[in-house]
């Protein structure tokens, strides 16, 4: 490694070990990606529950702004079958109370499909080419991860244990992200309970990259050039960093979600199933203590996300942050609202600094 260059930099193309997380449902735009990549790291679409033809669209918008490699970035998790109004019911009656707070009538069941079809969304993928691809919460078919490589594209896998990295290797990805416990958003855990994969990030980038040969990228409550210093000298070749983009102006997560990573001031989130239906850590609210504190039913991800989703967005318009799935890592508070290069350019010069410090003392 020379400088902030590593291998796998090479590999992907890009200039910084930078990785901007792929954050579905709004955060991620085309004008978040676009400066992240033309600011020499690798900018990242989160496209979890978008349609082919939005994919298609929002990447061409991406390639209108620079022609710096990008990431896109899929669900894996195997989708639910159809569950019947009746099994729906204690789940929809366990949120009808709030959303009648907000003026609104109960929702509707969920129907299937509850998530856009995977395969349809991998083969738009396949014709848009991007420079890399990840997935999360799964794993993908052996075939398919040699289908996009033998298109020119990289691909990268999510682990949140050592048993998840050394499948992802023996499935031949080009990359293994480390999500630690401290990362916001959902938990890609797929072998194992995801309460038993809550090893912090940078034990867990340790351990993996004592298992694997392929790199690794460090993933979870990293925020500044110090975070990024120690995932690299703990042997990982780049870091993802998801929750220190949400405040930046490219940004298309809500105000409220803008400025309450601002407002935090330590560790204030928690985990909870009850927004979509598996583990996801965002800023603690009173939906999220209140559904908990009662074990309140729910449905399968991504259904409970169906009958949730209404209550999210109009509380989200309200300015309510009462009832908004605020995705958001334990570092929150080390949030900058900073244009997106500008952010990338403050990470490298810390990054740096951080790196010479270290280096003053071995001499």
């Amino acid at each position: 490694m020379s400088g902030l260059h590593t291998p796998l930099c090479d590999h992907l193309g890009i200039r910084l070990p930078i990785i901007q997380a792929p954050m579905a449902g709004g955060p991620t735009t085309p004008e978040l990606v676009a400066a992240v990549s033309a600011a020499g790291a690798l900018g990242s679409y989160g496209f979890a529950y978008t349609q082919p033809e939005a994919i298609q669209r929002e990447s061409e918008a991406v390639r209108a702004r620079t022609g710096a490699p990008f990431s896109l970035n899929f669900f894996a998790s195997p989708r639910p079958g159809s569950i019947g109004p009746g099994a729906q019911r204690g789940a929809i009656d366990a949120v009808s109370g709030y959303y009648g707070e907000l003026g609104l009538p109960p929702p509707e069941p969920a129907r299937a499909p509850y998530a856009p079809d995977l395969d349809a969304q991998f083969a738009i993928a396949e014709e848009i080419r991007p420079a890399v691809l990840t997935f999360h919460l799964g794993v993908m078919h052996p075939e398919r991860v040699r289908r996009f490589q033998s298109l020119g594209v990289k691909v990268g896998g999510g682990a949140t244990c050592v048993a998840e990295a050394e499948k992802l290797e023996a499935l031949g990805v080009d990359f293994i992200i480390a999500q630690g416990a401290e990362a916001g958003g959902h938990r890609g855990t797929y072998l194992r309970d995801p309460y038993d994969s809550m090893t912090g990030t940078f034990a867990l980038v340790r351990l993996i990259v004592r298992r694997v040969r392929t790199p690794v990228v460090a993933a979870g409550g990293i925020m500044d050039g110090a975070g990024i210093a120690a995932a690299l000298a703990l042997g990982a070749q780049a870091a993802q960093l998801g929750t220190a983009f949400i405040a930046c102006p490219e940004s298309g997560a809500p105000r409220l979600h803008k400025d309450s990573v601002l407002a935090a001031r330590e560790d204030e989130t928690l985990i909870t199933e009850k927004f979509s239906g598996k583990p996801a850590r965002g800023l603690a609210n009173r939906f999220m203590r209140e559904m908990q504190a009662r074990a309140a039913p729910q449905l399968p991800f991504p259904a409970q996300s169906a009958i949730t989703g209404k209550l999210r967005a109009t509380a989200a318009k309200a300015g309510n942050p009462d009832f908004v799935a605020m995705w958001a890592g334990q570092a929150a508070a080390l949030s900058r609202a900073l244009p997106a290069a500008e952010l990338v350019a403050r990470l490298e010069a810390e990054t740096l600094e951080c790196l010479d410090r270290l280096a003053t003392l071995r001499r």
